[in-house]
């Protein structure tokens, strides 16, 4: 299991504050943090919030199918013509974010399963969606849980980072668990106040440097420090290209 969710030292307050140790992570946080509070101080979110998470959570949905293997163009989504399941699984999860936020702090496993149902329906068979496979590792999936539940000091960029990378590493329901780790990363900054109205679009960032993208998880299901560096450094330039994204999305709505 890699150092993210390792057992906490006696009397240690944050199980995740070592990884703000790790070389470069604790600037490239900061650096993600500053993009995205840019973005929100942007001014059509004081009347056009709604329009912009509209804009994020489609152009999200493509940008986390694409990674799947998707090639459905953002022209194709707004005509309507959606044919690919994981593009349709996609769009589900993007709908379906908004009833989750209140449960994923509470219950982050039944959050999680309900992502997968929404990804793999009409994919997989019915008795399969929102169960985790037989050879998923269930005490790691629990740990993941117990941090998204009772984690209150960590930067929720560092959290949603990891709960990112574990549900890759771990892999729990063998279909789609790329499109669940996202989705679960955007709730995860939702949640914990980053970007509270969804404006952002960090699966544009992991789609940018897609090859970067998929050697940093890599690295970071070594369990590796270098390799969870270089996970969490990843991560924190796809929440800065998100934010940009998000920025280009006020600026379109500005201009009308």
């Amino acid at each position: 299991m890699p150092p993210p969710l390792a057992r906490p030292a006696p009397g240690a307050t944050d199980p995740l504050s070592p990884l703000l140790d790790l070389p470069g992570v604790t600037d490239a946080l900061a650096a993600a943090r500053e993009a995205v509070d840019r973005l929100l101080n942007h001014r059509v979110l004081r009347r056009q919030s709604a329009a912009v998470s509209s804009e994020s959570a489609l152009r999200g949905a493509r940008a986390s199918a694409a990674l799947e293997g998707s090639t459905v163009s953002l022209a194709s989504l707004r005509a309507g013509e959606i044919h690919d399941p994981v593009m349709l699984g996609a769009l589900r999860v993007s709908s379906g974010l908004g009833a989750l936020v209140p449960v994923w702090e509470r219950a982050p496993l039944q959050a999680i399963a309900r992502l997968h149902v929404l990804a793999a329906a009409g994919a997989v068979p019915d008795q399969h969606l929102g169960r985790p496979a037989a050879t998923a590792d269930g005490n790691r999936l629990v740990a993941l849980a117990r941090l998204v539940s009772g984690s209150r000091i960590t930067p929720g960029i560092l959290l949603a980072a990891v709960v990112h990378g574990e549900l890759v590493a771990v892999a729990p329901f063998g279909s789609v668990d790329g499109v669940v780790a996202r989705a679960a990363a955007r709730l995860t900054m939702i949640t914990r106040g980053v970007d509270p109205k969804s404006v952002s679009v960090p699966e544009v960032g992991h789609l940018e440097h897609a090859s970067d993208y998929r050697a940093a998880l890599s690295s970071y299901s070594t369990g590796e420090p270098a390799g969870v560096a270089e996970w969490l450094r990843h991560y924190a330039t796809a929440v800065q290209l998100g934010a940009q994204e998000g920025l280009a999305i006020c600026e379109a709505v500005l201009r009308g």
